[in-house]
């Protein structure tokens, strides 16, 4: 088909595409983002287009649904790249491959023969008639039917049921429908990337490979983007592992032929649905059908990856692994939001609400989901890449020669090689990534001074945001040659007058963060590009806080270093760092940031440094720059220093149990509660410093360092138990009681303080003060009663026979 000769205005961001089958023209191209100039043709463009209304035109609102339910041109989606999907007996056909699995029967005849010993030694197989071994045979029969029964009934609750073209071209109109009404703007992609995707998809297809799509997650609406996408594509639909929490009346049956694969949120001691599992992603890879699974597991509540979970992800890594798989195509996938739908109950989560049951009314709720303006929706993809060629490069740097045996691989080298994968993700994921104009808005509007802000610095700060997050190798959404004004007033549109204020009547607009808490998760979607500028300012903090001339803020390198080191090691779970290693990072950070003209780093006649301080322009234009990197890391550091306060007040008191836990869960939330305490009486700059999963993140560390020790239940529905651990407990003064400010943990609390933010509402000068202790205790006591209160074993019955002590150990001493 040739290309559209009606021109087209850049606003209102019409298809770079179009497709008929397996044919696709692009329209005019260019490149999105990184460090050179912006000035060329635009090839990002809106691969969705408005969809018409019945009301305002219902003749072609008609004859849309008639071309999506006759399947006419590309709404037909007859020829896709990859695998047949969408036809009559599709799911018997998978069925009949899953029970098929040499995997899956050898694990059905071992568990029938270890429950067939058991009976025997039970003396149930006792018989009046017949020899033994005739009993054993008939009864070895009845265990196998049983078992494959259970599996039959797994499967249905589990597979998808991709099997009606005309279903899945009108759950296509529908979601296309909903999709384009909350985000008016459209779903956005990269010409030059979807082409690749389309050339990658077609060379799998001809080897029968599978691509996995792993993208991040911030929205249930990552998923419906994606699957549009594959269609509009022309690409085989990849079957998306879904939580069965998703699987409510009306929602799960749709979402189950459209693709969804169901999967219990714990497995728990049940070998043989894990198996299950593991023949059914066999199977879908053997066959070359496409799949998705997110690489955080649950959505992030907080704006910026998580950490990558490997339930899924060691499913794949065993398929190829173990040969059952020859290789499969790993698809890194971006999807960043002017405004994600969930957002308001993320907050209410974060701050210790419970989190709600899914159900299909609030999903399309939210005041309604079918009149929301929220924007547009970018969709990246990196480069694919080949799974075997991964795992054979990871087996070539282990220290004994394995050759091409991955059977050979211990348990600890598996778990290297999937850790290694998931970060490798994660990277190329924030490497993709398209900073959106309201997380640019946001992190501007969070990182400056003062209560408010005009909108000619918010416009100054932006142009300078926009070129750092190009200078990192970052990508900022286009603007379509709009002036910077319009791209502010458009995205402060989009966030809401609930999330940013302006005040009427000044010299000119003046904007004020209304809820910060929500608005920190825009300003997250930035913070990796920055992270180890962040760092290193922090660490610099501990010098300029002092005040003083510019000789007394200037702190020796190996200060600064090791000061770097353990904020490193503090967040090593919280942020994602460039691969390179720490000192490579460092030095480069500090070549940029005064290449940048914010630091002055004086070396000696070798070039080794010898102190860094801020430089004269730096002092000169009011440390904005500084500042910025600050502000991005300084609620973190609070929420660290925060729960290492809360486990000072977790020594036990003089006349308690030598051994005393406490749950870990009402630990966390108690330390919300001193959090929010301390922030309204002053304490705490930072409200964000109460975030729940920041919390969560920091007693995993505390974990991994050995200051606190966890122990886990045998009996899964029983809450894991903690206590300090002895060598990191507090010393109380005989006499008194009171806690003794020395020791492991209150230097270690110490030292993320000397990161902290000095706030102007302290109300003396220690960064621990006897009242914040007091109140720290406070809480600890109130654990220990009901540690201790007339149902202990709801709380704490646990002991070296009931509980299984799990001390992580890993990571930097201090």
């Amino acid at each position: 088909m040739p290309p559209d000769k009606t021109p087209v205005d850049d606003r209102e961001s019409a298809p770079d595409l179009e497709i008929v089958g397996d044919q696709v023209t692009f329209h005019p191209t260019g490149f999105t983002g990184g460090p050179e100039q912006q000035n060329g043709p635009i090839t990002e463009r809106n691969l969705v287009r408005h969809m018409a209304r019945f009301r305002q035109n219902p003749l072609d609102f008609l004859r849309e649904v008639s071309l999506h339910m006759s399947g006419t041109g590309w709404r037909a989606y007859d020829d896709v790249i990859g695998q047949p999907i969408f036809y009559s007996g599709f799911s018997e056909n998978i069925k009949s491959h899953i029970l098929g699995s040499p995997l899956l029967q050898d694990k059905v005849n071992e568990l029938a023969e270890t429950r067939l010993t058991v009976e025997e030694k039970e003396g149930l197989l006792a018989t009046k008639t017949g020899t033994l071994q005739q009993k054993r045979t008939q009864r070895r029969g009845e265990l196998k039917q049983s078992l494959e029964d259970v599996v039959g009934s797994m499967m249905d609750n589990m597979i998808c049921k991709m099997e009606s073209k005309r279903f899945i071209r009108g759950a296509y109109y529908l979601c296309t429908q909903l999709l384009t009404r909350a985000y008016h703007q459209g779903i956005h992609v990269s010409s030059e990337e979807v082409l690749r995707l389309r050339s990658v998809a077609e060379e799998a297809a001809k080897k029968k490979q599978s691509i996995v799509f792993l993208p991040c997650h911030k929205s249930h609406v990552d998923y419906v983007s994606l699957q549009l996408i594959c269609y509009r594509l022309g690409i085989g639909l990849p079957v998306v592992v879904a939580g069965d929490n998703l699987n409510i009346p009306l929602l799960g049956p749709f979402l189950q032929h459209a693709g969804a694969m169901w999967i219990r949120r714990s497995f728990g001691n049940d070998p043989l649905y894990h198996t299950v599992v593991q023949a059914y992603i066999d199977t879908l890879l053997q066959q070359g059908f496409n799949f998705e699974c997110f690489i955080e597991g649950g959505r992030s509540r907080t704006g910026k990856l998580l950490s990558p979970k490997f339930g899924i992800l060691s499913f794949i890594v065993d398929s190829v692994l173990s040969g059952r798989v020859e290789d499969t195509i790993i698809c890194p996938v971006s999807t960043q939001y002017d405004k994600v739908i969930e957002t308001e109950s993320y907050i209410s989560e974060l701050l210790g609400q419970p989190k709600r049951k899914e159900n299909l009314a609030d999903l399309l709720s939210s005041s309604s989901v079918l009149s929301l303006r929220l924007g547009r929706v970018d969709v990246r993809f990196q480069q694919p890449w080949s799974l075997r060629e991964f795992i054979t490069q990871q087996m070539s740097r282990m220290p004994r020669q394995l050759g091409s045996n991955s059977q050979a691989l211990s348990y600890t080298e598996r778990g290297r090689i999937l850790r290694t994968l998931g970060y490798r993700v994660l990277s190329d994921i924030n490497n993709v990534s398209v900073m959106m104009p309201t997380a640019l808005v946001g992190t501007v509007l969070l990182t400056l001074r003062g209560r408010g802000v005009g909108k000619g610095e918010v416009v100054r700060r932006l142009n300078w945001l926009c070129e750092h997050v190009r200078m990192k190798g970052g990508r900022v959404a286009h603007f379509y040659k709009l002036p910077t004004e319009t791209v502010v007033d458009r995205a402060l549109e989009v966030l809401g007058p609930q999330l940013v204020g302006i005040v009427p009547g000044l010299v000119e607009p003046t904007y004020y963060a209304v809820d910060r808490f929500q608005l920190s998760f825009y300003r997250n979607m930035t913070i990796h590009l920055f992270i180890t500028e962040a760092l290193v300012s922090a660490a610099m903090y501990t010098r300029i806080k002092q005040g003083g001339g510019p000789a007394n803020q200037r702190i020796p390198y190996d200060e600064l270093s090791g000061q770097v080191t353990f904020l490193s090691q503090l967040f090593r779970g919280e942020f994602i760092f460039p691969p390179e290693g720490f000192t490579t990072n460092l030095e480069r950070t500090l070549a940029g940031l005064e290449k940048d003209d914010v630091i002055q780093v004086t070396r000696d006649a070798s070039g080794a440094p010898l102190f860094v301080e801020l430089s004269a322009s730096e002092r000169q234009c009011g440390r904005e720059n500084y500042d910025f990197y600050c502000f991005l890391i300084w609620p973190f550091i609070e929420a660290s220093w925060l729960g290492a306060v809360s486990l000072l007040g977790l020594t036990p008191p003089s006349d308690s149990q030598k051994y005393l836990w406490v749950d870990l869960k009402k630990t966390q939330d108690s330390a919300q509660v001193l959090g929010k305490t301390l922030y309204h009486q002053g304490d705490l700059s930072y409200f964000e410093a109460v975030n729940k999963e920041a919390l969560k993140n920091a007693y995993q560390r505390f974990a991994e360092e050995g200051i606190i020790l966890v122990a886990k239940s045998k009996e899964s529905r029983k809450a894991p138990m903690m206590k300090l651990a002895p060598e990191w407990t507090p010393e109380r003064d005989p006499a008194t009681g009171r806690l003794l400010g020395r020791g492991r943990l209150w230097d270690f609390t110490e030292m993320i303080a000397k990161s902290r933010r000095e706030g102007k509402n302290r109300r003396d000068g220690a960064t621990v003060s006897s009242r914040v202790m007091a109140m720290s205790e406070v809480v600890g006591c109130q654990l220990f009663e009901k540690a201790t209160g007339p149902n202990p074993s709801e709380d704490s019955d646990v002991s070296t026979r009931q509980m299984r002590r799990k001390d992580i150990t890993t990571g930097a001493k201090l």
